[in-house]
């Protein structure tokens, strides 16, 4: 028997970074080597919104997915697995591709955090104005 043909796909968010490897299987979803809702802390918001891309599709029991993520906090982390299942299952099956950019999961978000600027406290906040 051939092995399962693995897919992989890198995602960014923020500072957070990414590699999903994506094959056929039974919907076992790993992150940094612990299941995703130890990983996760069992937050089924965030849980959901990370397989949002599966879910949308109704593949999510039809694939093993295999995650390392670097760097960020939580919604940094999440919204680059997002987008690294989003390309991975468009790279498996290019037919999900139309549904899956539609929802706007392929477009890297390009917010980032502002940087702070000298003779300022914060990246925008000023010194506290003095009348007298």
């Amino acid at each position: 028997m051939a092995p399962a043909k693995e897919i992989w796909a890198v995602g960014r968010r923020k500072t957070s970074v990414a590699r999903a490897k994506i094959k056929e299987g039974s919907g076992k979803i790993t992150v940094n080597h612990k299941d995703i809702k130890d990983y996760l802390q069992n937050r089924k918001s965030i849980i959901d919104e990370a397989t949002r891309p599966l879910t949308l599709l109704n593949v999510l029991d039809q694939y093993d997915l295999n995650l390392n993520v670097s760097g960020g906090g939580i919604t940094g982390q999440v919204g680059a697995i997002r987008h690294a299942l989003a390309r991975a299952i468009c790279r498996i099956k290019p037919e999900f591709r139309p549904a899956v950019k539609k929802e706007g999961f392929l477009t890297r978000d390009p917010r980032m955090v502002e940087r702070k600027k000298y003779g300022l406290h914060k990246a925008r906040r000023g010194t506290q104005f003095s009348k007298r």
